[in-house]
């Protein structure tokens, strides 16, 4: 598929505001400020990618104002934490920890959220270190089944919290576009206690904030009908 032709490899530190961390092994500062090098960086295998547009696509086209994968732009960092972030204007970015440690659901959930976030107009301030972010990124739909395998951008996706407003507006929105798309609201709620068991229960920032607190949005969650 044209497109597919462009590998990206691109050393960089990533500051985004975004909603899910969750630590794997030691934290970014035992592990050093300095961003993976080249040759430390996996290629993402093709079907974790046409497993993000596979889930993603349904959820796209249940938002109030539906996006096609031809207009919605992916990146995919190679960081081992659990992490996802809408940069607003039908961009993403997903962490290699999240899209190798989560299951179908747990993803659905997580990217529900944060396409809810773009939904609502709730956009996130970047701030870039080395290279443009918007270099590491491909379009949704040059993930489809058959394309090749690709590199992830190296560097650190860093979740900072929404406010407590947007946040519960977000999950809420994610459970309407769930349902338009045939899920229930248990997607939501199951993703959010596996990013908070994976976390070991302590405060991630971000999707686990304590604007509003982790355990405020599952009981929101609950109530929904």
């Amino acid at each position: 598929m044209k497109g597919m032709h462009s590998v990206f490899t691109l050393i960089l530190c990533v500051v985004i505001t975004g909603c899910v961390a969750a630590a794997e092994g030691p934290s970014r500062q035992s592990r050093g400020a300095g961003a993976p090098q080249a040759q430390d960086i996996r290629r993402v295998d093709s079907r974790q990618a046409e497993r993000l547009y596979r889930i993603m696509t349904p959820l796209l086209r249940a938002m109030d104002d539906p996006k096609s994968p031809r207009d919605v732009s992916i990146g995919i960092v190679a960081d081992r934490e659990i992490n996802a972030a809408n940069a607003g204007g039908g961009q993403f970015y997903v962490t290699t920890g999240l899209l190798e440690r989560a299951n179908d659901e747990q993803l659905r959930g997580v990217m529900a959220h944060e396409i809810a976030h773009d939904d609502l107009g709730h956009v996130a301030q970047l701030q870039t270190l080395g290279a443009g972010l918007n270099l590491g990124v491909i379009l949704l739909e040059q993930l489809l089944p058959g394309s090749r395998a690709i590199t992830p951008i190296a560097g650190s996706l860093i979740a900072r919290g929404y406010s407590r407003s947007e946040e519960l507006a977000a999950d809420r929105h994610g459970v309407e576009i769930l349902k338009r798309a045939g899920y229930s609201k248990q997607t939501m709620i199951n993703a959010l206690t596996w990013v908070t068991r994976e976390s070991g229960g302590g405060n991630g920032g971000g999707f686990l904030s304590t604007h509003p607190a982790t355990s405020e949005r599952l009981d929101a969650l609950t109530r929904l009908r």
